[in-house]
């Protein structure tokens, strides 16, 4: 069964809580002001797609293909990007919140999270090599057997690494965050 195509369209303030969002193929797809909260989005397609402004919050992507997918000032609570299609996964993030998502085991090598909310994100073994933290909240993130290998943390904060469990080689940090990486110590910074 073919599934429809939508080629350079834009979807905007639109509530697709209603009736959904149709099963297809969504290239250059711009969604603007719209809602996906709790809507399934599994096994569609979005290439080179950008949503701004949007809730995307609790919304099921088993299997949903995300390739060079800009997410700007979008609320994107619990989302299970783990689930997503992982082959062709590139994903960058501006001004949003991912708070209570999870990337486990997810590949997102160069990915962009610039200005972002993170509480509570699960990366345990997800691939983060040379991903920018850019301004990122990461309170209480989980980083267990995570790849973090040149990864930019400069300007992130509120993180606590594990070096003993997590790869971290070549990672930046600044001077101010790195108590985040001994607080599995119980030592006191002063």
């Amino acid at each position: 069964m073919l599934h429809p195509f939508f080629d350079d369209q834009t979807f905007t303030n639109i509530n697709f809580t209603l009736k959904g969002l149709p099963e297809g193929e969504y290239d250059n797809c711009n969604f603007d002001s719209c809602n996906l909260e709790g809507v399934n989005l599994n096994n569609r397609q979005f290439s080179e797609c950008t949503f701004t402004n949007c809730n995307l919050s609790n919304a099921t992507i088993e299997q949903a293909a995300f390739r060079d997918a800009k997410f700007n000032n979008c609320k994107l609570l619990g989302l299970h990007f783990n689930t997503c299609n992982q082959f062709i996964f590139s994903v960058s993030f501006a001004n949003c919140v991912l708070n209570l998502s999870s990337f486990y085991k997810c590949k997102m090598k160069k990915t962009l999270l610039n200005n972002c909310s993170l509480h509570e994100v699960d990366f345990v073994e997800t691939d983060l090599t040379q991903v920018v933290f850019s301004n990122c909240d990461l309170s209480r993130a989980i980083f267990d057997n995570t790849v973090l290998e040149k990864a930019d943390f400069t300007t992130a904060y509120n993180y606590a690494i594990n070096p003993a469990i997590n790869r971290i080689n070549k990672a930046k940090f600044a001077k101010a965050g790195l108590a985040g990486l001994l607080t599995n110590y119980n030592i006191e910074i002063v």
